[in-house]
């Protein structure tokens, strides 16, 4: 039985040691976080992706957990409504489609428990170095003893170690997009019910979603901003900037700010893309936004790793004992859709793409081909 170590335990990670799992190999998944990540904003299973988790046997889970807007209000800086809609809204699309946004936090746990029985799960550890030779790859782990495996996965996000430890930096492969996006959680101060709001003000905006029952909200808050230097990439600079420029808002700027200061599960990263030439060497392949980032401004990150870690794990079962060919294969069938995908943001920039571009991408490949 081969092993396989998977960096990173978010929704690429996890689902591909299910599917490995079915086909007999023997998966490994290393998270440095110290359990599945909470928070997150809310993603959205589309198209082809549909069919990756109903065959996983978790399409009614999903839907259980799924989200529940009546519609949503566009604001003016003042907080005047100037636009309304109930059929679609900005995070995801037609309400009538029969796609589904759920919060990433119920996506990882959901997959998490349908797989700790069936793969080994190393939480509060990371790799450090790689070195492949005639047997294996030689894994290094800023905690655990050195381990050997038969291939590795770097499905660890934007900024995976794998990808810089086998390819090379970061810089090589990310294209910035001129924007940051932060997500962050509160209490439901502004009293939504199941009812998004949007607002831009100049160079920035939000988009503010009930969930739980509305009981809480989840904040995206995005500015435009070319590449900051290292220096100001840490947490708390990073924090400091969303709450700073927040509070300049004249609509809810003080209490906003305030909740980005106090939520425990604050993000804030750039928007980019990866793009690469390859996204295998060797032993060493690259899966989701590790290889192939299209950026949440798309909203097919989720079902671009969902769709790829389906048909990672099929072409590696496809050709037993031989990566190359498997691998080869894998690139030569998601290539395609990766590059429909990503080119969404190119269409609309700051805005939405066409509905009609949106269902060719996310229906742009077959897992039977």
């Amino acid at each position: 039985m081969q092993t396989v170590l998977i960096s990173g335990g978010g929704i690429a990670g996890t689902v591909l040691a299910h599917w490995l799992h079915r086909r007999g190999f023997a998966p490994t998944v290393v998270e440095r976080a110290p359990s599945p990540r909470p928070g997150g904003q809310a993603v959205d299973i589309r198209g082809v992706a549909l069919d990756v988790v109903g065959r996983m046997g978790l399409l009614e889970r999903a839907r259980k957990v799924r989200t529940r807007m009546r519609g949503m209000s566009v604001l003016d800086p003042e907080g005047h409504e100037i636009d309304r809609s109930t059929e679609s809204t900005f995070s995801s699309g037609r309400l009538d489609s029969d796609d589904i946004e759920l919060l990433r936090e119920d996506l990882v746990r959901m997959v998490h428990e349908h797989t700790r029985e069936d793969a080994e799960y190393l939480f509060g550890d990371s790799v450090t170095a790689l070195q492949e030779d005639g047997d294996g790859v030689r894994v290094d782990f800023v905690h655990g003893a050195s381990r050997t495996f038969d291939l590795v996965i770097g499905a660890d996000g934007l900024h995976s170690a794998v990808r810089r430890l086998v390819f090379g930096p970061e810089e090589r492969f990310s294209r910035h997009l001129g924007s940051y996006l932060s997500v962050f959680s509160a209490d439901n101060f502004l009293g939504l019910d199941d009812w998004q709001v949007w607002l831009r003000d100049g160079e920035v905006g939000f988009g503010v979603m009930p969930v739980r029952d509305s009981t809480e909200l989840r904040i995206a808050f995005g500015f435009e901003s070319g590449p900051l230097a290292r220096e100001s990439r840490d947490s708390a600079t990073l924090r400091q900037l969303v709450v700073d420029r927040l509070a300049s808002l004249r609509w809810e700027g003080a209490r906003l700010a305030r909740a980005a200061a106090e939520a425990p599960d604050f993000y804030c990263d750039a928007m980019a893309q990866i793009r690469m030439d390859r996204w295998s060497h060797g032993r060493v392949a690259l899966l989701g936004d590790a290889g192939y980032c299209p950026s949440p401004l798309t909203g097919q990150g989720t079902s671009l790793a969902l769709v790829g870690a389906h048909v990672l794990a099929d072409s590696l079962a496809r050709t037993p004992g031989d990566h190359r060919a498997a691998y080869s294969r894998y690139e030569r069938r998601m290539r395609p859709f990766v590059t429909l995908n990503q080119d969404l943001i190119t269409e609309n920039p700051g805005g939405p793409a066409a509905e009609a571009s949106i269902t060719r991408a996310k229906n742009a490949l077959s897992l039977d081909d």
